[in-house]
């Protein structure tokens, strides 16, 4: 049996159970499935293919209740999510690809280094990756630099989100779940002819509902709500035997009352005890709602909500010459943003406002052409052209409790008395806009030199120009002319103005070499180089000693990834067990990453900086297996060791942050955000009930162990290892419909997601906790 997890014009070739006999059906649910995959832009076995690569179809995604990326990193341990709010998100795989862990660290100037791809089209912005899944064929996760093919700053890997096409026959399917904390989710999916055998169409659709998990003990309302909805539309239309089009659209939409954090502890600084949060919050007679992060309490007084909607149309046209396929991938993408934040995280009338209301459009083209058959001889080459622009509005706006906890009681030498007003009111309104243009052409050449061992080599010469430009004003406050005020309230918000510019042209590519060794064992051997342009800085510029903006940060340097990595594919006991392994080595020079000035009085400025040299090294095994009929299991393991090689100024930790701290070196110290050990665990198994259908269990397990939640590595910002389990038992008819009682994180595990320092290094760190235990139940039908 044969499951075809290619692109939309991959035809499963499976066939459905009443068009088996019992034994042949018996037989093939005894085997683990053969995965067609297109990671290489064309059809290929997935266990051929030298590549690391894991594949979660949609049947696993909708058994296990996975509706986004942050669940599917449940399922695959090497891919790491952190989102504080959909602005600020980052997925990573081996560790590499984004720093973003804290509200207000996204910057508009930088890419992330892993691609994510929905039907070959590739989205910019990471927050799109926060939208729920709808109708998802399969996912692929290709860990390590996919630059020659996928390109566009792949440097860590690529995700890339395949959908259900549209199909020839009637089909449709839609099932309702409700469960606790009032969650509901409704998807919906129909698809037929609309002229036989020439067009399709098919439409999907998706609801979630959830109250907060958080509660607000200052207004009595439930916060970090879900309130998602999505809708897909496509055609596909076969003009003749060898040409094809799929027209898609879709729209999707998240709006929250949403994103804050809790208390979760106090660290200490080298600052005077009477600027850190002990002295500061006795001297307001303030305390936290609760000192217990899952008690899940937060008193924040200013206005929280997200309002984010992204979609697009794209084309894909595919022309069958017979030696070869030619595709064309046209496509057109927006994502708006607006959000307000109480990002001082209290009770407290610190800040008021903060936002940056955002617009991105952007428009790809792709051609390619790839060989058809299994020749001794493969290819794919093509050309590429990508074009972003984002305009962003920062709003910040502070209130009468900021001058006491972010400046403080004087200011200047001689010390000058700051008025408890001075920073009332006062704010900043701005403009930025940042654009970029890639240009790229490609190309990989497969040669079987013998029946068994293969030689691949591919080269990508990627040119990319990037234009910011960043305008803010400052006004309100108390109104003075003494210069020590003066010169503190610009401490906390300075008007900037400045342009960027970058232009950058690289060459990347990967060379491999595999063996066949024979029909269940394939090993191969690879080198890749990774390419990912530069950044400019669009939130602005952190300042010097003289409190001036320091012109020279607006502008990173190149990213430049160099991966070595082993594998070895098995099918064993014949085909009821596969086991993949994969060891590998990465070494990165100028990483960029995003980072707080930890000398600022605002420590939440996040802007753009190089890491000389970071390296990560690690070994990950996969293993499915199908013992028995209707059982099917599945395990994964990630050992990954990332350190700053080289970093001798980096951030300081809040430990080591004083009145005159100005870089700490952070060589050899751990990579931020990266767990040293990552498993899952699986399991499917489905019973036979008579002639009436079958009695389904899933259960799914995730671990993770401790890792750095800040690139300073203080150790308040260590985030413990946790594990979390889902499980799902129901009843699927043989008339098609399902009932099923699931439960989100079973045992009701307690763990941080992310973590955020406080505005002002007053020493108070703040997290996202776990979402509580969901039991629920779900009613489905498919025809």
């Amino acid at each position: 049996m044969k499951i075809a997890l290619g692109a939309a014009l991959v035809i499963a070739s499976a066939l459905p159970r009443s068009a088996m006999g019992a034994e042949e059906m018996g037989d093939a649910a005894q085997r683990v499935p053969e995965i067609l995959v297109m990671a290489r832009r064309r059809v290929e076995d997935v266990q051929a293919v030298p590549a690391a690569i894991s594949v979660v179809d949609g049947d696993l995604i909708e058994r296990s209740y996975t509706v986004n990326t942050a669940q599917l990193s449940l399922l695959v341990p090497s891919l790491n999510y952190s989102s504080a709010n959909p602005r600020n998100t980052a997925f990573t795989i081996r560790g590499l690809g984004s720093s973003v862990v804290a509200v207000s660290q996204a910057n508009d100037g930088l890419e992330p280094g892993v691609g994510f791809y929905v039907d070959q089209v590739y989205h910019a912005r990471p927050a799109t990756a926060a939208f729920d899944f709808v109708d998802i064929e399969r996912i692929e996760v290709l860990r390590g630099p996919q630059g020659t093919l996928f390109g566009k700053n792949t440097t860590a890997g690529a995700i890339h989100i395949i959908t259900r096409a549209p199909t020839f026959d009637w089909q449709a399917q839609g099932e309702a779940s409700y469960g606790g904390y009032n969650f509901f989710q409704a998807r919906a999916a129909i698809s037929g002819p609309l002229v036989a055998d020439k067009l399709a169409f098919r439409v999907s659709g998706l609801a979630t509902r959830r109250d907060g998990v958080l509660r607000n003990v200052t207004n009595g309302t439930d916060q970090n709500t879900l309130n998602n909805e999505s809708v897909r539309g496509q055609l596909l239309w076969k003009a003749s035997d060898a040409l094809t089009f799929r027209l898609k659209g879709d729209w999707s939409n998240f709006k929250n009352e949403c994103c804050t954090q809790v208390y979760l502890r106090v660290g200490t600084s080298l600052r005077p005890a009477a600027r850190q949060f002990p002295a500061l919050a006795a001297g307001l007679g303030y305390s936290p709602p609760s000192l217990n992060a899952y008690d899940r309490l937060t008193d924040i007084d200013a206005k929280l909500a997200v309002d984010t909607n992204e979609g697009g149309v794209s084309l894909v046209t595919d022309l069958d010459l017979g030696y070869a396929t030619v595709t064309a991938v046209t496509a057109w993408r927006f994502w708006n943003w607006n959000a307000a934040n109480d990002r001082d995280y209290t009770g407290l009338k610190i800040q008021l406002v903060q936002g940056i209301p955002s617009r991105q459009d952007q428009i790809s083209q792709e051609f390619r052409m790839a060989s058809n058959g299994d020749g001794p001889l493969g290819y794919v080459w093509g050309l590429y052209y990508f074009r972003q622009v984002i305009t962003g509005r920062p709003i910040s706006i502070y209130g009468p409790t900021a001058a006491y906890w972010l400046i403080g009681p004087t200011t200047g030498t001689p010390p000058v008395a700051v008025p408890s007003n001075l920073l009332d009111g006062y704010g900043q309104d701005g403009r930025t806009r940042f654009s970029a243009d890639s240009y790229a052409a490609f190309g990989e050449v497969n040669l079987k030199a013998t029946d068994r061992l293969t030689l691949t080599g591919g080269l990508r010469y990627t040119i990319e120009h990037k234009v910011g430009d960043y305008a803010t004003t400052v006004s309100g406050g108390l109104q003075t002319t003494v210069p020590a005020l003066v010169n503190a309230k610009l401490s906390i918000l300075r008007p900037q103005t400045y342009g960027a510019r970058d232009a950058s042209g690289d060459l990347s590519g990967r060379g491999n070499i595999s063996y066949q060794v024979n029909d269940g064992i394939f090993a191969y051997a690879s080198y890749a180089r990774g390419f990912k342009s530069g950044g400019i800085n669009m939130s602005g510029l952190p300042l010097n000693a003289q409190n001036q903006p320091v012109l020279s940060t607006a502008v990173v340097r190149s990213e430049r990834n160099t991966t070595y990595e082993g594998g070895l594919k098995t099918d064993l006991f014949d085909r009821r067990l596969r086991v993949n392994l994969t060891g590998y080595y990465t070494e990165v020079r100028d990483f960029q990453a995003t980072l707080v000035d930890s000398t600022q009085t605002v420590a939440l400025r996040g802007y753009l900086s190089n890491i000389p040299k970071v390296t990560v090294k690690g070994f990950e095994a996969d293993a499915l297996a199908a013992p028995i009929v209707g059982l099917q299991l599945r395990a994964s393991v990630a050992y990954a060791n990332g350190k700053y090689a080289e970093y001798p100024k980096g951030p300081c930790p809040l430990e080591l942050q004083g009145t005159a701290t100005t870089a700490c070196d952070l060589t050899n110290g751990r990579l931020s955000g990266l767990p040293r050990w990552s498993a899952t665990l699986g399991g499917d198994y489905a019973l036979p009930v008579g002639s009436t259908g079958e009695l389904l269990v899933h259960t799914d397990t995730s671990w993770r162990s401790s890792y750095f939640g800040d690139p300073t590595l203080s150790k308040f910002t260590l985030i413990d290892g946790y594990n979390v389990t889902n499980a799902s038992i129901g009843f699927r008819a043989a008339k098609g419909w399902t009932v099923t009682v699931f439960a989100r994180n079973l045992f009701n595990s307690n763990y941080i997601q992310n973590l955020t320092t406080q505005a002002g290094n007053s020493g108070l760190i703040l997290g996202t906790p776990s979402d509580p235990r969901i039991i629920g139940a779900t009613v489905g039908f498919r025809i």
